[in-house]
């Protein structure tokens, strides 16, 4: 009779043991989930915050370029194209004789390097703004494009800046004179020669400005995609 118990006990017991186990292992499995979800999400919000923050859009001033470069080139056909006409002969007392005396620019070295310092700038304003054109229908290119053109602008800034200066100086010395020297003044005799060369400095000076202009442009647009 007992044995007969512990027969039909026993299969119970095991019965019972086989519930108790998996209900355990399904409780222990459950926490190592969620452990592991926690473990995820720990790692996913350290990397995110870790992680660098994209860089600002920027803003977008290559209409404003284009029209800028244009202007300079505008600038510079003007200002070469007032100095090369500027050639007037007049007559001058030589010996005691009235000689005819030609006045053009290429008599002055300065002048010589203005037209060419100038010619240089217009054929550079006008690739510059043919690739400033073509880089707004490509967008990706904007950044590379904007640091090349920070570095030739104040390349041509220099050139054109210096010879402005050389060109007006020998032009005041031509209002002027300098009596100290010596060096009488001509614009009293040639006076068209003098204008023209005094509206082509004029013009200079606002290419110039234009393309100082164009270098601030594109350090702004740099900076506006700095992180902050």
């Amino acid at each position: 009779m007992y044995h007969v118990i512990a027969q039909l006990s026993a299969p119970c017991i095991f019965h019972s043991c086989n519930l108790l186990v998996p209900a355990t292992q399904i409780t222990f499995t459950s926490h190592l989930a969620d452990k592991h979800h926690f473990i995820m999400a720990s790692t996913d919000l350290e990397y995110k915050s870790s992680s660098t923050p994209p860089l600002p859009a920027g803003v977008d001033y290559f209409k404003v370029d284009v029209i800028l470069r244009f202007l300079l080139f505008a600038a510079s056909v003007v200002a070469l194209g007032v100095i090369v006409s500027s050639d007037q002969t007049e007559l001058v007392l030589f010996q005691g004789n009235l000689v005819p005396q030609p006045a053009k620019f290429k008599y002055s070295p300065a002048f010589v390097y203005f037209v060419a310092a100038f010619s240089v700038s217009g054929l550079y304003a006008l690739v510059s703004a043919l690739a400033s054109i073509a880089i707004i229908q490509k967008p990706e290119f904007k950044l590379k494009f904007i640091l090349h053109f920070i570095f030739w602008d104040a390349l041509i800034l220099g050139i054109i800046a210096s010879a402005t200066g050389a060109a007006g100086s020998v032009a005041y010395i031509g209002l002027k004179g300098n009596s100290n020297l010596g060096w009488i003044k001509v614009c009293n005799a040639y006076d068209k020669f003098c204008r023209y060369l005094a509206g082509s400095i004029a013009v200079a000076l606002f290419g110039s400005i234009v393309i100082v202009l164009l270098i601030w442009l594109s350090a702004f647009t740099i900076h506006s995609r700095v992180p902050k």
